[in-house]
């Protein structure tokens, strides 16, 4: 299976998918989402989509952070770890990624290391989130190949 697939299964589970706008679960407010976790500008209170746009948005997001979890990452990925690296950087932001323990672990060669990381990333708005600790276990659970 290549990463994409990977990815899209994983953030699909995670995100779920919702055809109107709502709030941010942290913030109760901004940014309100759409779709597979979609954010922007052009995302308002009463926004609605089919499903047929939350599937393509989801496909042109997971591309976008793909590309910059690539140019981000020094060496080769595996299409799990790939996987894994977009569902986290789509959650948490490519800047966010960049800045990471986990991206300085996974480059200087230390994997497990790098796997660990995953889990420190489960607050919102200052708040452990129950989902996204799930959310994070699954990811490290990818990463490294296992089942969560």
């Amino acid at each position: 299976m290549d990463w994409m697939q990977l990815a899209r299964t994983l953030v699909a589970r995670f995100e779920g998918c919702r055809l109107k706008a709502y709030p941010d679960p942290a913030t109760g407010g901004d940014p309100w989402t759409i779709g597979y976790g979609c954010t922007g500008p052009a995302i308002v209170p009463g926004l609605v989509w089919t499903q047929a746009q939350a599937d393509a948005a989801l496909d042109r997001e997971l591309a976008k952070f793909g590309a910059g979890v690539d140019a981000a990452v020094i060496g080769h990925l595996e299409p799990h770890e790939m996987a894994a690296l977009v569902s986290l950087a789509y959650n948490i932001g490519l800047g966010n990624f960049r800045k990471s323990t986990l991206l300085r672990l996974l480059n200087a060669g230390d994997r497990k290391g790098a796997a660990e990381q995953f889990l420190k990333w489960n607050r919102a708005a200052g708040k452990v989130m129950r989902g996204l600790t799930t959310r994070r276990v699954a990811e490290r659970a990818l990463f490294l190949g296992t089942d969560a």
